[in-house]
């Protein structure tokens, strides 16, 4: 059990600090929004992750190519949509203060959407996740679970960690915040478009 526990918090920690779109959407929500309200969005992972495990345990192996494909285009269009958000708070940030328009339920729909919208969560569970998790099942029901929790225990708790830093860092000076916002719908918007261009490339092959 502490075997499939500690590799579930090694993979969690890893994927926490692994720069990605969902880290540069915590970002810039804790500057638009302020930590209390960005908080809540650390915990994407629970609401989206569920439809993905099905998903990848069960159907995912008969879906065909197109299907990740697809989620790559939607995807995509949604980290452009939230690139743009993150650019407006870059060009509206005039003061330490940040004013919240999302509610904590708002950015974590958020989170959670565009974390299923993304193809890596599919990936991660299908090639390295899953099949952790299926051989601690079939040794005893309670290293899969044991995988399971560390694994969450580690990124989610990352993600609150770069939360709490992103907050206290946007505070030291109000130049960096709004560099910080800047990296954020950059970072968003190239996400994006690689991901549009992943998801599109099967149209010209």
């Amino acid at each position: 059990m502490l075997v499939f526990l500690l590799q579930g918090l090694v993979l969690g920690a890893t994927a926490a600090m692994q720069p990605g779109p969902l880290q540069a959407f915590l970002l810039s929500q804790t500057l638009k929004n302020g930590w209390r309200r960005t908080l809540p969005a650390a915990f994407a992972p629970l609401i989206s992750d569920g439809p993905i495990v099905l998903l990848v345990l069960f159907i995912l192996t008969q879906t065909p190519v197109w299907f990740l494909q697809i989620l790559q285009i939607i995807g995509g269009l949604f980290l452009l949509y939230l690139a743009y958000g993150a650019f407006y708070a870059y060009k509206t940030a005039v003061s330490l203060n940040p004013t919240p328009s999302d509610t904590g339920q708002q950015n974590l729909f958020k989170a959670a959407l565009m974390n299923f919208l993304s193809p890596n969560p599919y990936i991660f569970w299908a090639t390295i996740a899953g099949p952790i998790f299926i051989n601690g099942w079939r040794e005893a029901p309670i290293d899969g679970i044991s995988f399971v929790l560390g694994f969450y225990v580690a990124i989610i708790g990352g993600f609150m960690a770069f939360i709490g830093l992103f907050a206290l860092t946007s505070k030291l000076d109000p130049r960096i915040s709004r560099l910080l916002s800047l990296i954020s719908a950059i970072a968003l918007l190239l996400f994006g478009l690689y991901q549009l261009s992943k998801g599109l490339s099967f149209l010209w092959t």
